[in-house]
């Protein structure tokens, strides 16, 4: 890679960075110093702006527990979290076309992965296939908080936009068409819910959103058709004939949602692990169907677009400074979560 002399005055060898050198609760992050990363081939250096929380942070940062032991991964420590940024590109690497010295840009590093990402740093190197220039019409924040959410609901509802198997079932995810279907969000004000939910509306869906009370408000300024109070009803209790729901929430209590389907719908589980339904599923002729989203900088380069005239709104939860990466980790396990979580740097 060469290097001009303005890159390398944006260039230092230290950087400050969230690390951690064990599994643990929130209390393992640590603000400390870590070296700047070297650019390879096709990648470019993101000084980093803002950064976007999402439940894989946790998830690696406690060592995966939620998985059986067979599946968690061997992590080299020490580990630097976080998938997503927005930031300033202050260095190129040797066949990056498309990007220069001072773009805004965003993007989701290296997902999937377990710890290759590195986040939560003032710098991060990235492959240029995974970025897309920042919508102009949003601040840092908002667009550090957007990709991965936005991405997993996009490749869910719109355009998986890869052909990687899922490791969880044995067909390729396909997304259905949404004009004129009813749809039904669980976990609706969350991040991957209130982009399901807007994303939906925009196709020409009729949206059922399931929330807690006080997110009632944002989920129809957002575009909802209805909501439900999942504090004081069951949504698979007073909903039937839905064309397809999407369960944020997902876990081995996605299966009740089965009977709120008409046959031919479809059931999308984000998170799909312990669903015990199948049988039960194919009596009732609905599709069970999930993918694992991936970094896809051409996809964000369409969602800009959605981002820039208003169409798809990012929520934000709440902000903390990269120092406090942990109080923002304390916050996520709080639970409900409106929008998204983010730090600034």
């Amino acid at each position: 890679m060469s290097i001009s002399s303005e890159q390398k005055n944006e260039r230092p060898g230290v950087m400050k960075a969230i690390r951690q050198h064990e599994f643990g609760g929130p209390e393992v992050l640590r603000y400390e110093d870590a070296p700047v990363p070297e650019v390879k081939r096709g990648e470019v250096l993101v000084k980093v702006k803002a950064i976007g929380l999402n439940p894989p942070d946790w998830y690696l940062r406690d060592g995966y527990k939620m998985l059986p032991r067979e599946w968690q991964p061997k992590v080299p420590f020490p580990v630097i979290l976080g998938t997503d940024i927005s930031g300033v590109v202050v260095a190129t690497g040797e066949a990056v076309k498309g990007f220069s010295i001072g773009d805004e840009v965003y993007a989701m590093v290296r997902f999937p992965s377990y710890g290759a990402s590195q986040a939560y740093a003032e710098y991060v190197s990235v492959p240029a296939e995974e970025i897309a220039l920042k919508p102009e019409n949003i601040g840092f924040t908002e667009a550090a908080a957007a990709p991965m959410s936005l991405l997993t609901a996009w490749q869910f509802l719109i355009d998986l936009g890869h052909d990687e198997p899922n490791p969880l079932q044995p067909y390729r995810h396909e997304p259905v068409p949404l004009e004129g279907k009813t749809v039904l969000v669980n976990g609706a004000a969350g991040g991957v819910g209130h982009f399901a939910v807007q994303l939906a509306k925009w196709k020409g869906a009729y949206v059922i959103a399931v929330g807690s009370g006080r997110h009632e408000n944002i989920l129809r300024a957002l575009g909802a058709n209805e909501f439900i109070d999942y504090t004081k009803h069951n949504a698979e209790d007073i909903v039937s004939g839905i064309d397809l729901v999407v369960d944020t929430v997902g876990g081995p209590s996605t299966g009740r949602f089965l009977k709120t389907l008409k046959k031919g719908g479809a059931l999308f589980p984000v998170f799909p692990l312990g669903f015990s339904g199948a049988a039960e599923a194919e009596r009732s002729g609905v599709t069970v169907s999930a993918t694992q989203v991936r970094s896809n900088g051409s996809q964000l380069s369409v969602l800009a677009g959605l981002l820039n005239n208003g169409t798809i709104k990012v929520v934000i939860d709440s902000v903390f400074p990269l120092a406090d990466a942990s109080k923002a980790h304390e916050r996520a396990a709080k639970g409900s979560i409106q929008g998204k979580i983010a730090l600034t740097v």
